[in-house]
Parts: C-alpha cells; sequence; structure tokens
C-alpha cells in the first residue's frame, strides 16, 4: 500500500508543471513568426517587432516600430505566463492588437517556442548554453 501513495504522489506531482522546453523545436516553430517577426544579430522591425529580448521587456516598447494603442497601453511586461497567455489567442490578451496571427495552442510548442526566444539578449545574441 505505501508503495502505491508513493507513486500516486509522484506521479499527480507531475501535473500542473511546465513541460520540458527544446529549443531546437521552438527554433521550428517560429518559422511561422519569421513572416512578420526576426530575431537575432542583425534583426530589424518588419510587419512585427524585433524579439530580442522579448521576455522581460515592457510590450511596445522598441524603437522605431509603430505599434497599436492597445499595445502600448496594455502595461504588459513580458514574461514566460504572459507570453503563453498571449501566443495561443493574442487578440484576447491583447484586444485592438494589430498582431493577426491566430496562435499557438499546442502546450509544447508553446514551451519550445519559450526555450528558443529566451536564447536572445537584447543585443540579439545567443546566451551561452
Amino acid at each position: 500500500m505505501r508503495l502505491f501513495v508513493i507513486s500516486l504522489v509522484l506521479c499527480l506531482s507531475g501535473f500542473g508543471t511546465a513541460q520540458a522546453q527544446d529549443a531546437a523545436a521552438g527554433e521550428k516553430t517560429f518559422l511561422q513568426c519569421k513572416a512578420c517577426h526576426q530575431i537575432g544579430e542583425g534583426a530589424k522591425n518588419s510587419v512585427g517587432p524585433v524579439l530580442n529580448g522579448v521576455i522581460g521587456r515592457k510590450a511596445g516598447t522598441i524603437e522605431g516600430y509603430s505599434y497599436s494603442p492597445a499595445n502600448q497601453n496594455s502595461g504588459i511586461t513580458w514574461d514566460e505566463a504572459t507570453f503563453r497567455e498571449y501566443i495561443r489567442d493574442p487578440r484576447a490578451k491583447i484586444p485592438g492588437t494589430k498582431m493577426v496571427y491566430a496562435g499557438v495552442k499546442d502546450p509544447k510548442r508553446v514551451e519550445d517556442l519559450l526555450a528558443y526566444l529566451k536564447q536572445f539578449g537584447a543585443d540579439g545574441k545567443k546566451a551561452a548554453q
């Protein structure tokens, strides 16, 4: 009985925790984002703003990009939880955003995308692995 209880506790303790992140898989997910966003050294604003250093950055603050008032006034500072919510359904998180992307619905792909984005500092350089 004790073994059963220990097994059950170990099994249940995994629920609600984040899935493992895979930056290489996230890079593949980012291919969809590349239609509008750039990341890395030499990245420039395009249809969407540069995503270098996005985690930890206040929404609507990349110089030279014309954000929607909804994005500029959202009060959001991008952290992992906020990004997860936003990327699932951008228009639900920030009504009036210019971003027309329908979102990434698969939680594993969201985690992988986060792992990929987090590699890049505000300067566009990849952090040492």
